[in-house]
């Protein structure tokens, strides 16, 4: 006889760490709203959320991609910052926009492919072959940004512009002209990465190479999981979601410049771990990272709004939260830990 209601199977880590992160990120917005409302009370705050940072959530999923492999990849902003450049460039003499975005990619891959092969293969240390790479595109971004140039491109104008309107989410302004939520074409395309990363941790083979690459290498060998092609893809899909990232950053800017996603990388580690990815590899998830994207997120606009709009205050924060962050996976996993040998 069949037992009438099934055994609920226990949350694992990273599921964990995901319902973690997510109840303090609904947690701290309904704090902000009651106690400053201001633009907390509208729904349109979400959407400018999600308009200014689309590119921090496509790069940190391919960082949490790397960290769940048990890497780590600091050139994702400079990655960034050269994509940007490289297009505004190419569009501004003139280039064709569909020609612009295999640009992007291309120098995205490059970058994915030639670090992968050195931390992979050659086993050279993830943080000194991407820091190289890291100064590699900052340098090459100084080189091109002569001077900050705006797109000036009618394809890319149109393309740039195009944005979906929900007025219903909107407010009305002080003037009584109502002013719709909208949604920039990036944010569409982060909503996708995010859900493509999603399918492909949960789902497929690398997914799931890449959790027992990362919770121990030794044991994933055994299994006879090809550990060098795993770290190798997914440094490579790292590299891919750079150079997504930086088209979109331009999308939203419609400029170019040396300082472009300067400190993303930064912020990228800050959304994964605030995410619930581990440093250490094996436990994380990219649902919980686009959450720890709009937690970073909301706790710089709660210090702007309480009026400390000094640039170190947001700073402070961000490193005040990150530790709190490590503190508690660390407290919540050790006592999880405990209760298993018991």
């Amino acid at each position: 006889m069949k037992p009438l209601f099934k055994r609920k199977e226990p949350l694992t880590d990273t599921q964990l760490l995901m319902t973690i992160t997510i109840g303090i990120f609904i947690v701290m917005y309904v704090l902000a709203i009651t106690l400053l409302g201001g633009g907390f009370l509208r729904v349109k705050q979400i959407f400018d959320m999600l308009n200014d940072n689309a590119s921090l959530i496509i790069v940190s999923c391919g960082l949490t991609i790397v960290m769940i492999g048990g890497g780590i990849d600091i050139s994702v902003g400079a990655v960034t910052s050269l994509v940007v450049m490289s297009c505004v460039l190419y569009l501004n003499k003139g280039g064709n926009i569909f020609v612009s975005i295999l640009l992007a990619v291309g120098i995205g891959l490059a970058f994915g492919v030639v670090q992968g092969f050195l931390i992979s293969y050659l086993e050279i240390q993830p943080f000194i072959v991407t820091l190289a790479g890291m100064f590699f595109a900052r340098g090459m971004t100084t080189i091109l940004s002569v001077n900050p140039q705006k797109v000036n491109h009618a394809a890319f104008s149109e393309l740039r512009n195009k944005k979906i309107a929900i007025s219903w989410l909107g407010y009305t302004a002080k003037n009584g002209n109502r002013m719709p939520a909208t949604i920039e074409f990036g944010v569409v395309v982060a909503v996708i990465c995010v859900i493509i990363a999603f399918l492909l941790l949960k789902y497929m083979r690398l997914g799931r190479n890449l959790y027992a690459v990362g919770g121990n290498q030794r044991s994933a060998l055994m299994l006879g999981i090809n550990v060098k092609r795993t770290r190798f893809l997914s440094y490579v899909i790292s590299g891919l979601l750079s150079g997504i990232s930086g088209y979109v950053f331009m999308l939203h800017t419609g400029a170019g410049n040396a300082t472009n996603a300067d400190g993303m990388e930064m912020n990228a580690i800050a959304a994964s771990i605030i995410g619930g990815t581990l440093l250490t590899g094996g436990v994380g998830t990219v649902i919980g990272t686009f959450f720890g994207v709009l937690t970073l997120t909301t706790i710089k606009k709660i210090v702007v709004t309480s009026g400390l709009n000094a640039p170190w205050w947001q700073s402070i924060t961000t490193g005040g939260m990150l530790c709190f962050f490590i503190l508690l996976q660390s407290v919540v996993l050790s006592r999880r830990a405990k209760k298993k040998k018991t």
